[in-house]
């Protein structure tokens, strides 16, 4: 993983402590927050004392420590956290900075019942020799345990609590996440919950980056899916390095970000309505969209970027209009009909529509028309788009049991599958320089036919020419988070939406 910054950091700030446990006075009366952590500061008798900092503008926690080791019945490192209640997931990429002073100085995430040095955690680890695990104490005071995770040099880390049951993730950027439960520990349901670093060395200080750290409130197991929401956030990802940057959120459903042709702004839905974001200022400016006030994530900037194809109401119907807003046109006749893409020339238009009980995708002139039917196979066709020379249409579609990506020719001859493997894969979005293929991919256990909301789901890409898929982020999302194209025109970035409730 690439993982270096340009951006300058911002001066660690260094908290002292006692010889110890982290002194409680000095954390209660000095709040010292970093990033999403309330507070941070050295646990047990650590030789040096530690440092933790945030930039703002890179979105990385930069943290220093010393101390003997995390191991045995206590533990010696610099801690950066949060008090939670509840179930929740953590996600952060790892790195070392120096060559360091031994294999097993440690930096991840970790689960505390408190600041002792002998309390009993739960702990995603890396290692300096690349060595990735599981490592918890049950009680109070007793022996370190291990459980090995992961292949050596997974630095993508995500550990997550559900009721009593912990699951810890561990990946080399790329690649999907090897999985671990552990169930034999009982934690108290408020617990300290954050990321740290530890020398292995209390002679010497180690220091280390955290990039794309989530802390992330799932929602509950009651919300009803289209009824109730959980916040999102939209983000802005490097494809090749996978460094992600959130620019904008709100306490309930942003969805699925188009990226304008001139890299200026986003376009994206809002209960219902559609807006633009001005990156540069964060400025947000509503769409007129006229009568239609019931936009869904089913829309798409023409590749000139002066027009906006939408599906609004219910059923949904396809319209069009102008970037800047104005009187939408209606295009298709009935519903439901959902709008994916636009012909590079801007003279058709691709959309899914439910005719005679079956959803195929359909071709349609720009200023309206006739209908053409482009694919007849049994199952669910969705998610068109025509690559940048307009002659291939990439869609998914459920025929061969899995959701997966397919492809055919702009007339909708030889239709040929892309993709082939246990994921569930929508939403396929051509770069713009015609040489990737961006999508979504949900779990197995997810029907084929569904993309719902709030899962732990994968953005992951090809090359054109086809092969092995790249993971590109892991993130919690799903509904929303890539249902158009938002490739930045430089085809170097995309644009996407995550999704957590509030703590």
């Amino acid at each position: 993983m690439m993982l270096s910054s340009s951006l300058p950091l911002v001066p660690a700030f260094l908290f002292a402590v006692a010889v110890g446990a982290i002194s409680s006075s000095k954390a209660s009366d000095e709040p010292a927050s970093v990033g999403v952590f309330d507070q941070h500061g050295d646990v047990g008798a650590v030789g040096t004392p530690g440092s933790a900092a945030y930039d703002r503008d890179s979105q990385e926690y930069l943290l220093s420590a010393s101390g003997t080791n995390m191991w045995g019945d206590h533990d010696e490192f610099q801690f950066v956290w949060k008090k939670v209640k509840g179930d929740f997931i953590v996600q952060a990429s790892a790195e070392f900075l120096g060559t360091g002073t031994g294999p097993h100085r440690k930096m991840g995430i970790i689960v505390r019942a408190s600041l002792d040095p002998k309390s009993a955690h739960v702990n995603a680890a890396f290692h300096g020799n690349s060595l990735c695990d599981l490592q918890y104490r049950k009680v109070f005071g007793g022996q370190t345990e291990e459980v090995r995770v992961g292949p050596a040099g997974a630095n993508v880390l995500q550990l997550e609590r559900s009721g009593k049951r912990f699951t810890m993730g561990a990946a080399r950027f790329g690649d999907t996440y090897s999985t671990q439960d552990f169930e034999a520990i009982d934690l108290p349901d408020e617990v300290y919950v954050g990321v740290y670093i530890c020398a292995h060395n209390n002679a010497a200080v180690e220091k280390g980056v955290f990039r794309n750290v989530r802390l992330i409130r799932p929602a509950k197991p009651t919300f009803v899916p289209y009824r109730d929401y959980i916040g999102s956030q939209i983000e802005l990802m490097d494809v090749n390095t996978g460094v992600r940057r959130t620019v904008f959120g709100a306490p309930d459903s942003l969805q699925a970000p188009n990226w304008t042709p001139d890299g200026k702004r986003l376009v994206y839905n809002h209960n219902g309505r559609m807006f633009s974001l001005e990156l540069s200022s964060l400025r947000v400016s509503p769409i007129d969209t006229g009568a239609q006030v019931h936009c869904n994530n089913d829309h798409a900037l023409s590749f000139d970027g002066k027009k906006l194809g939408i599906s609004s109401g219910s059923p949904s119907i396809v319209y069009t209009l102008p970037i800047e807003g104005g009187t939408p046109r209606q295009i298709t006749p009935i519903g439901p009909s959902y709008f994916h893409g636009w012909s590079p020339d801007g003279k058709s238009l691709l959309f899914t529509g439910s005719r005679n009980g079956e959803f195929d995708i359909y071709r349609v002139p720009a200023e309206g028309g006739d209908e053409v039917r482009l694919t007849t196979a049994k199952g669910l066709d969705d998610g068109s788009e025509y690559t940048p020379d307009g002659k291939t249409i990439y869609f998914n579609s459920e025929r061969t049991g899995k959701m997966q990506v397919w492809k055919m020719n702009a007339d909708g001859s030889e239709q040929t599958q892309v993709t082939n493997d246990e994921y569930n894969n929508w939403f396929p979005h051509v770069s713009p320089d015609g040489k990737r293929v961006l999508f979504i991919s949900f779990p197995p256990e997810i029907p084929s036919g569904d993309h719902p909301f709030y899962k732990r789901v994968y953005l992951r890409w090809i090359p054109i020419e086809g092969g092995k898929p790249t993971v590109a982020a892991y993130l919690y999302g799903g509904q929303g988070s890539i249902n158009v194209n938002s490739w930045a025109p430089d085809s170097t970035s995309i644009a996407f939406v995550s999704n957590s409730d509030s703590f």
